[in-house]
């Protein structure tokens, strides 16, 4: 029996879960996005690594193809629709309609109480987090509803469910990717298209290290958020994400995917 039960394990470990399926991943140059693109290609998964930073996005690349994935980098500014059409279009032509739209791209913006922080600032926060995750889905929806389907994700955070001091434009933008991912599931899951959305606490980031050094905290101060002691790491999100983008969450849409370590729970 026990050689029967290590030869159905050894089998069902090979499985790829993304196997066949094409993805585009925004803010694919560090981070989430990159642990993202190297564990999708690992499950099988074609990348598109998109990002502001050309140069990023060809590192997760070559990371991608070192590990026997495919992956090809694309510089994209998610708040101009021209280019969120452009990342569709490329995608088509090098791998196919993508199954899987990974909408992590994100800035944290320059901080400060809401009625100092300057229009510019809030407005660019909002572009790239929000509108930019309108406008992925907005490129991508059409193909997908031709394509017979598909999973949307979209990097929300907890902040768009709690305060946070100095933050009003971050959280703003996160509270709206919330919504924008619900009412995109109510409105396309008759096509099969299903849209969730992962908010996460501190995890350990360029960006969350840019926070950090800005205020002056030490590095290790997101810590003391979690019941673990500890920030989370971006691979813990990536296996989220797989797990929205594949198969396993067939009956999953229009939920938020909190994964804090427990910060939200205090």
């Amino acid at each position: 029996m026990s050689y029967f039960l290590d030869e159905f394990a050894s089998r069902e470990s090979i499985v790829m879960r993304l196997e066949n399926k094409i993805a585009i991943i925004t803010g694919a140059g560090s981070g989430m996005g990159r642990a993202a693109s190297v564990l999708f290609a690992k499950e099988g998964a074609k990348i598109a690594a998109v990002d502001i930073n050309l140069e990023s996005a060809e590192e997760t690349v070559k990371q991608v193809k070192a590990g026997g994935g495919n992956a090809f980098a694309m510089r994209v500014d998610v708040s101009k629709s021209a280019d969120t059409t452009a990342m569709v279009d490329e995608t088509i032509k090098r791998f196919g309609v993508p199954h899987i739209l990974y909408n992590n791209a994100g800035i944290e913006g320059q901080g400060g109480f809401l009625a100092q922080l300057t229009e510019e600032a809030f407005d660019k926060v909002i572009a790239i987090n929000l509108r930019g995750v309108w406008l992925g889905m907005k490129a991508a929806l059409p193909h997908m509803i031709k394509n017979g389907g598909g999973s949307i994700i979209n990097t929300a955070s907890i902040a768009g469910l709690v305060a946070n001091r100095g933050s009003a434009h971050y959280c703003a933008s996160k509270a709206g990717v919330i919504a924008l991912t619900r009412v995109a599931a109510m409105e396309y899951g008759r096509y099969n298209i299903r849209v969730n959305a992962i908010c996460p606490g501190a995890i350990d980031t360029p960006m969350v290290e840019r926070i950090n050094k800005a205020s002056g905290a030490p590095p290790s101060s997101g810590a003391r958020t979690s019941f673990f002691g500890r920030v989370g790491k971006p691979e813990e999100i990536a296996k989220t994400a797989l797990f929205l983008a594949s198969d396993d969450s067939s009956f999953a849409t229009g939920a938020p995917f909190i994964i804090d370590g427990g910060w939200t729970v205090a």
